[in-house]
């Protein structure tokens, strides 16, 4: 779980280094996380739809989540591709201004309700491709950084610094859509 969290951590850094080089898309932090989160869940949400094919493979695969379903969830198959599908959903809607609100807002519910199969697999001492399973106290403050990327690109979660605000929302999407039409 922890590889998820360097790609997000990477791709902000790397955005926003492009954004300091004068790619005005990547001028705002908040801007820089939305597609940082979205670049991670295309990763993760890709996933879940990988073909046992892919077992010797670094990335897990469809069979690799059927342990990491709590016993109490239903069809845990179609569950795993079904929040395949939500992150790849949200990942997608993290990109353009105008609907990173409402994805944010979904993925804080998802990220939600998959908090308890991440008590589960730790509780439980699930191992992931042979390694043991993540501790909880690792795990939890793992997914609340998630949550709190979605809600701070959702522009829920606000961060002013003194002295320089990151624009508004109006001034964000106006000055997105403007570099994309470039």
């Amino acid at each position: 779980m922890m590889e998820t969290l360097i790609v997000l951590l990477t791709t902000l850094l790397a955005l926003r280094a492009t954004g300091a080089l004068g790619a005005r898309r990547f001028a705002v932090w908040r801007t820089c996380g939305a597609y940082a989160l979205g670049v991670m869940l295309i990763m993760t949400g890709a996933t879940h739809f990988l073909p046992e094919a892919f077992a010797d493979s670094p990335a897990p695969t469809h069979s690799d989540f059927m342990p990491m379903v709590p016993p109490f969830v239903p069809l845990p198959s179609l569950m795993i591709y079904l929040t395949g599908v939500l992150e790849l959903l949200g990942a997608i809607g993290m990109f353009p201004a105008r609907t990173r609100r409402p994805a944010g807002l979904g993925l804080t519910v998802l990220f939600l309700a998959m908090l308890p199969a991440n008590i589960y697999i730790a509780v439980a001492d699930v191992s992931f491709n042979d390694a043991p399973a993540t501790p909880l106290w690792v795990r939890i403050p793992e997914q609340m950084v998630y949550i709190g990327v979605a809600l701070w690109a959702a522009g829920v979660l606000r961060f002013p610094r003194k002295g320089s605000p990151e624009p508004s929302d109006r001034a964000a999407i106006d000055s997105e859509g403007a570099a994309f039409r470039r």
